[in-house]
């Protein structure tokens, strides 16, 4: 019988999954690195491959939760730590809001969420003093955390200041907490299928939205998912999946999608017919949406290159130029929690200006009479209506071509008095609030003379 004495011990479950977790959240809050490149792509965590695809989920849902309970969780933490956070060590930080979270918001035992917060501040060097401390302090939030929240209620504790003061001085305060509520809930899965609707919403026990999108509630990998590998759907929020259809019929019109990747909406425009050509800057987003192409078995001319830059060879100019301009991304909150974290106010007049260089190259590229579909996936003004009435108020040969409640599959709430098109996160409500609301959403049809 061989000997066991030098075997490595065996981790306690779980417990890999939560250190990722402290690794990823120390990522965000403390050197400021997005989600995606933490958890895709060559920077990604290293440890994730060693991750079964439980615990995988586990972290991924456990990161998201705390990110999204961000205000709650610190309002929380200062009135059960009379000295404040240990701010000399990260990980102490990182194990009292790991296990918080679980504590107040997931299924999880409270044992077991101590412990583990608990085992993580002790394989720390500088965090292993705080033992003692994160479990004391934890075992209080398992009797006294909810209602200590409850005390306090308030959905604006979640978004920071700068940003709710925003959304109210632009959308009025009952439309600010409406948005910020569904911020707060994890989102469903919605996926654009390239044909009947009805079947596949049934198929994968979702409903088929008045949009077209089909919306489900399972979890897993979306690989495991009927039809995903014989190319019949992709993801794509219901709020992303608008712009495309504002061009009416492409069969065999010549259309431009700019800042492409990672290729949703080129999908669409390939899948109604329309000869695309793709540009993105990134050599990996747009390999990402070749291989997403592939998988779909749809066709579209995808190049890397600065689309400010780019010039097209062919003779004539395009029928139509689709510009999802980069953005400050506050519409995306409640699928990417760390936008709220790691974007700040300064960021948007930099991001206007690119916004307005690209809007000048499309209408370089886009042929008399040819559509222009601008789109941004940010609930600020600047970013949105006012980079619009700019390029209108600048530019003699554009013209706003209104878009009508017909264009937004009935739904005369997500288009705005001057004839676009602004989806909020508290939009599509329904009874369950984890099968509502969609992303935040701007976009315009515009028409060169």
């Amino acid at each position: 019988m061989p000997s066991t004495r030098f075997a490595p011990p065996t981790e306690v479950p779980g417990l890999a999954a939560r250190r990722i977790a402290a690794d990823i959240l120390d990522g965000v809050l403390h050197k400021r690195r997005t989600l995606d490149e933490q958890l895709e792509g060559a920077a990604a965590h290293p440890g994730l491959k060693a991750l079964a695809d439980r615990d995988r989920a586990l972290m991924r849902r456990l990161v998201a939760t705390i990110l999204r309970r961000l205000g709650t969780l610190g309002h929380l933490l200062s009135r059960l730590l009379d000295r404040g956070v240990p701010t000399d060590a990260p990980r102490a930080q990182s194990a009292l809001l790991i296990g918080a979270a679980q504590i107040l918001w997931m299924d999880v035992p409270d044992h077991a969420a101590v412990d583990l917060s608990v085992r993580l501040v002790q394989s720390d060097r500088r965090a292993a003093k705080y033992a003692g401390l994160v479990n004391a302090v934890l075992r209080r939030c398992a009797r006294e955390g909810q209602g200590l929240i409850d005390e306090v209620r308030s959905e604006a504790l979640d978004i920071p200041p700068w940003l709710m003061s925003r959304w109210t001085a632009h959308y009025g305060e009952s439309a600010a907490k409406a948005i910020a509520a569904a911020i707060g809930h994890e989102p469903p899965l919605d996926l654009t299928v390239k044909a009947d609707a009805a079947h596949w919403a049934a198929r994968l026990h979702g409903e088929a939205l008045p949009t077209g999108t089909v919306r489900t509630a399972l979890q897993g990998p979306i690989a495991m998912l009927p039809g995903f590998s014989e190319g019949r759907w992709w993801v794509q929020d219901a709020a992303a999946a608008l712009p495309a259809r504002l061009f009416g019929d492409l069969k065999g019109r010549r259309i431009a999608d700019l800042c492409a990747a990672p290729g949703g909406k080129t999908a669409q425009l390939a899948q109604a017919g329309a000869d695309v050509t793709a540009i993105d800057r990134s050599p990996n987003r747009v390999a990402r949406l070749r291989e997403n192409l592939g998988r779909l078995s749809l066709d579209a001319r995808a190049l890397v290159a600065d689309a400010v830059e780019w010039h097209d060879d062919a003779v004539g100019g395009f029928d139509g130029v689709l510009v999802d301009a980069p953005c400050s991304a506050t519409g995306t909150i409640r699928r990417h929690p760390d936008v709220a974290w790691l974007k700040q106010e300064s960021d948007i007049a930099a991001l206007t200006v690119l916004q307005n260089r690209l809007l000048q190259k499309a209408l370089a590229l886009l042929k008399p009479g040819g559509t222009l579909i601008y789109c941004t996936c940010s609930l600020e003004p600047e970013e949105g209506e006012q980079v619009v009435a700019a390029l209108l108020a600048s530019e003699t040969g554009v013209r706003r071509a209104p878009i009508s409640a017909g264009d937004a599959a009935g739904l005369d709430d997500m288009v705005t008095p001057a004839g676009d098109l602004r989806t909020l996160p508290c939009h599509l409500p329904r009874d369950d609030p984890r099968l509502g609301g969609l992303d935040g959403f701007y976009a315009a049809r515009l028409i060169k003379s």
